[in-house]
């Protein structure tokens, strides 16, 4: 994703080029700083974008969208990069399909990838995970046995919410996940409109600076 900030005076490549290398420095030094300051409110917008679309948890999740400013090449003008380390997120900006062999936990809230797959591999170290076939769908299960207690403690209280059952046994089979070949995302993100509400104050903390050139 690619957004362009353009304004006319001195930001204007056709007028930069006219001017001294000394000057050219020092507009290039005042868009940086600028972007430095300005860039707070586009990634505070950002995540407001975040906050707005998911059910937020942990604060590392929205605090992983963050801005740099890239002002290295002298004969360019500096850039702001908006963006996130989660590498997923940009597959909710646009919508898509992930295809392959997926396992989604059956839980009615959300469960860190790290930690569910550490259940899932001591599941299937210990022997007790299987797949089975129950209406057309391919289930993880795993037994109610007290070797397993701590790894199965939120998928038994996920199975008590589905049946009304108010314990589960001894021995019982619960359904930990389903695989799936494919998983289709909606777009719900809008992270270029959030970025695009914050530009005209990026744009005022550009101007303030390049009034001391």
């Amino acid at each position: 994703m690619r957004l362009t900030l353009t304004t006319t005076g001195l930001l204007d490549p056709r007028q930069l080029s006219a001017w001294s290398a000394e000057r050219r420095r020092a507009i290039h030094a005042a868009v940086a700083k600028g972007m430095q300051s300005g860039g707070r409110e586009v990634r505070d917008a950002a995540r407001a974008e975040m906050r707005s679309a998911f059910t937020v948890k942990r604060n590392s999740f929205v605090s992983s969208m963050g801005v740099k400013v890239f002002d290295k090449k002298p004969e360019q003008l500096p850039a702001l990069r908006v963006g996130s380390k989660i590498p997923w997120l940009g597959l909710h900006e646009k919508g898509g399909s992930v295809s392959g062999n997926l396992l989604i936990p059956l839980l009615p809230g959300r469960i860190g990838p790290k930690r569910f797959r550490q259940i899932v591999d001591s599941l299937m170290r210990s022997g007790n995970a299987y797949f089975i076939k129950k209406n057309g769908r391919v289930l993880l299960m795993a037994e109610n046995i007290k070797e397993n207690g701590s790894q199965l403690t939120r998928f038994k209280r996920a199975e008590r919410a589905r049946t009304g059952a108010k314990r589960i046994q001894r021995g019982q089979e619960i359904p930990i996940a389903v695989l799936v070949k494919r998983v289709d995302l909606k777009r719900r993100l809008n992270l270029v409109g959030g970025v695009q509400r914050a530009l005209p104050a990026l744009a005022q903390a550009i101007q303030k600076e390049l009034e001391n050139v």
